[in-house]
């Protein structure tokens, strides 16, 4: 097998990969290198936890020059917050003994701050697509120097509505640049900024949209409300002494807040809760903490289910099913990263069983289904956002015809056609008044008088 020896990196890049610890290339990387280096557009699809980050810096930083300039060389793209944190972090440890000026820019801070580093001069810039925008328009970010332009997660980038902003970035850069694209699918809004935005990319494929990874065993259970999957947590996490580094995803914020103040009773400061109504530094803080062994778990939404590097994650709950199929493939892709393996349970509610099954047709495999545990008590109650909504029927009122209402019949009084007053009842037939035709008969009646 392969080593990160046998890539013929640069000495600078390869102490740094020693220092990490990494020795053997993962298969995206292996594929992504030539197609990069060789300077040709590239659309990678691969799944999330193979490795794609390194894939497109290892070859960017080994063909690293110096260059005199300020604006920068390399941008790189991705759809969230943390993930800029984490990439930037990436480039970082893997330029450490490497003369790169890396930057970091994204929404929910101060965007004058990042103003006065963009002047100080960056190398290699990875941000969100609104802030990269709004420094691009302010033009304190400019692309006169750039080589290439990496977009990470571009079929997330495009769900989560950012494509105004891409298309705004691209019209802004220099036609002359190379294309390094990374997607876990490849979605009709991926092929058509494909064909209305890239030149002929060379796709390099690591594993067909929607296969699972094999290391992570799906569990399910079939439970009849959220109270009652909330019993059923609780019940898993005191029974389960391996359950030790837990992410647990639900559908929206709301829903994250509820489930985390009943966890929070039962298992207090074991638990934090991140969503996009958090701050920036509150969700930083709670994953540092997480990745340290501060937390023993994570509530969040599906804002942690893309490209977030957490080591470790032993299991993954799914305490609501995710309403897009793809979606449940990048949240178990959370655990059984780095060769490792991983558990992920999917808590099934009545109306989620028709989303399991879409999911179980894209990954063709089967979620291996459980028996509830017998002393689970079953609520009854539902929760507002779990019951039926009523349809509400807005009719149309009918005209009355008894006079009343809006569209009573006219009192017999104004039934009678107007024709304009007495004199035009019976109208005579008159000619078109002619001025010259009257001064004319004046001038007669003058003459016989």
């Amino acid at each position: 097998m392969a080593t990160f020896h046998d890539l013929d990196l640069p000495k600078s890049l390869q102490k740094a990969l020693d220092e990490l610890g990494f020795e053997t290339p993962t298969p995206i990387q292996v594929k992504s290198m030539p197609v990069i280096l060789s300077g040709r557009d590239m659309m990678g699809i691969a799944q999330t936890g193979t490795g794609k980050t390194f894939a497109y810096l290892l070859p960017i930083l080994k063909q690293w020059k110096f260059a005199k300039t300020d604006t920068p060389r390399v941008v790189i793209i991705v759809p969230t917050r943390e993930l800029v944190v984490q990439v930037a972090e990436e480039v970082e440890k893997l330029s450490k003994y490497m003369s790169i000026r890396t930057l970091a820019v994204y929404g929910g801070v101060n965007i004058n701050t990042q103003k006065n580093l963009v002047y100080e001069g960056v190398d290699i810039l990875v941000g969100t697509p609104g802030r990269l925008m709004d420094l691009a328009l302010d033009n304190v970010v400019r692309f006169d120097a750039l080589q290439k332009l990496v977009i990470d997660e571009f079929d997330e980038i495009l769900n989560l509505g950012f494509r105004f902003q891409v298309t705004s970035i691209l019209s802004m850069m220099k036609a002359k640049r190379q294309n390094i694209l990374f997607s876990a699918t490849m979605t009709d809004d991926v092929d058509e900024m494909l064909n209305d935005f890239f030149d002929f990319p060379e796709e390099v494929t690591l594993a067909a949209s929607g296969t699972p990874l094999e290391k992570i065993k799906q569990l399910g259970y079939h439970v009849p409300n959220f109270l009652t999957k909330i019993n059923l947590l609780k019940h898993l996490l005191e029974s389960n002494e391996d359950m030790n580094r837990v992410l647990v995803f639900v559908n929206n914020k709301k829903t994250a807040d509820i489930l985390m103040e009943q966890i929070d009773e039962t298992f207090p400061g074991q638990f934090g809760v991140i969503h996009s109504n958090k701050s920036q530094n509150y969700r930083l803080n709670t994953m540092a903490t997480f990745q340290d062994g501060g937390l023993r778990g994570i509530v969040t939404t599906d804002v942690m289910a893309r490209g977030l590097d957490i080591s470790d994650v032993s299991h993954v709950i799914n305490m609501e099913f995710p309403e897009v199929e793809e979606q449940y493939i990048h949240r178990i892709g959370r655990t059984g990263r780095a060769d490792k393996t991983g558990i992920a349970i999917s808590f099934i509610g009545p109306k989620e069983e028709e989303l399991q099954i879409e999911a179980e047709l894209l990954m063709e495999k089967e979620i291996e289904i459980l028996s509830m545990p017998e002393h689970i008590e079953i609520a009854e109650r539902l929760l507002e956002f779990e019951k039926e909504r009523k349809k509400v029927k807005f009719l149309l009122k009918k005209p009355k015809l008894d006079g009343a209402g809006a569209f009573h019949d006219k009192k017999d009084k104004n039934k009678k056609v107007n024709l304009g007053g007495p004199g035009k009842r019976n109208p005579k037939k008159t000619e078109p008044r002619n001025r010259n035709a009257e001064k004319k008969k004046a001038q007669k009646r003058k003459r016989g008088k």
